[in-house]
């Protein structure tokens, strides 16, 4: 048994969590599980902000979640503002440097809960289910349906095909506006959670556009200089039309988690200069060849380690007597030395570098320096 905390006040108190959709979608020709983080406010149980992410999300999905639950304007709102607390769980995505200098910014108290401790943050987590059972349970592709313990595998003619990212996203976006709007809650008297937002008197404060704009972006703070090829990244050269007669300035880069297809840059201060985008990008077709690739040598690792935990794999005879351990699986000396030697050969092959060996000497029809020239046996004497 778990007690209730006091209601509090809107924006006193947010709650987020990521939450992985039991469903598959098609995500640019692959099948995905998707995740959906977002904010909560607990005394109002009105859901701020959302983030869809196909595949497992990163502190790039927290920080999106969070522009979106901050910002009252636009697509957003009209639930939002600054929180004063916010509490997670420990995952490593939201005690990142860059999520957790995104609340010191904004003055946010940040609260990790102790590990499995999921009724610390029982409204998220409430939330959590309902979206399962409310939401999850009737798009195609739900797996966690109960399903008879012998039944035959048959082809289900009606079965539908997976939902596009696109479509499922703009699912749970209109759930969210439906549980923030008509859903009403017995906690909040029958009110809905965006009724109970808009009769709360409390004061909410707001952060401009421009100045979340640099909060949720992350810095390595390096100062670098603009050149004929553009601004260096990582081993990258990224380039923007605006550069053009810039050369020689000095700029830092700004960039969101994983987005390594363009960066914002600034200048020293701060200000935003403008994008530059990834200079002699891969085309879309070489792309697919490389994750095909890719996909290929992961999968022939797996078996090569796989096999090689098998063979690595060491057993023991039984004993019914006090005896010394016998260790099981004979080896001829044939196949002892092939796999010594295969071994040999591939250790040599990675450590082999490629001045080892010195080149042969030049051919003599060859007009080389006298330095070059390789020295004779009487010249020596």
């Amino acid at each position: 048994m778990f007690g209730r905390r006091p209601r509090l006040w809107r924006n006193h108190t947010w709650e987020a969590d990521h939450v992985q959709a039991p469903l598959l979608v098609d995500a640019d020709g692959e099948l995905v599980r998707p995740w959906v983080t977002w904010f909560i406010d607990v005394a109002t149980k009105a859901i701020t902000g959302t983030a869809v992410t196909p595949g497992h999300p990163s502190r790039a999905s927290i920080l999106a979640a969070l522009r979106a639950a901050v910002l009252r304007t636009g697509p957003y709102g009209p639930v939002g503002g600054i929180p004063e607390h916010v509490r997670v769980d420990r995952g490593r995505d939201f005690l990142s440097k860059t999520v957790l200098g995104a609340f010191t910014d904004m003055d946010t108290k940040f609260e990790d809960l102790p590990a499995y401790s999921p009724h610390l943050k029982g409204t998220v987590e409430n939330l959590n289910r309902c979206a399962d059972r409310m939401l999850f349970a009737v798009l195609p592709g739900y797996t966690l349906t109960p399903k008879p313990r012998r039944a035959k595998k048959k082809p289900d003619l009606d079965e539908l095909p997976p939902l596009a990212f696109e479509e499922f996203t703009t699912e749970v976006l209109d759930w969210a506006r439906w549980w923030n709007t008509e859903h009403h809650s017995a906690d909040l008297a029958g009110l809905s959670p965006l009724e109970a937002w808009q009769a709360d008197p409390t004061p909410l404060s707001d952060i401009p556009e421009a100045a979340l704009w640099r909060l949720m972006l992350e810095d390595d703070g390096r100062v670098r200089k603009l050149s004929s090829h553009g601004v260096r990244w990582r081993g990258r050269d990224y380039v923007g039309a605006w550069m053009a007669g810039q050369a020689g300035r000095t700029v830092r880069i700004r960039h969101m988690p994983h987005h390594d297809h363009e960066i914002e840059v600034c200048d020293p201060a701060g200000r935003h200069l403008g994008t530059a985008h990834l200079a002699d990008a891969a085309t879309p077709e070489q792309l697919d060849d490389l994750r095909r690739t890719r996909t290929v040598r992961a999968r022939r690792l797996r078996e090569e380690t796989k096999k090689a935990e098998a063979l690595r794999r060491q057993r023991f005879a039984p004993a019914t007597t006090p005896t010394p351990a016998q260790r099981l699986g004979a080896v001829t000396a044939a196949e002892a030395d092939q796999e010594l030697a295969a071994a040999s050969d591939s250790d040599m092959a990675a450590l082999a570098l490629p001045d080892l060996i010195p080149h042969a000497p030049p051919p003599d029809d060859w007009n080389t320096p006298a330095s070059l020239c390789p020295a004779t046996r009487e010249e020596k004497r």
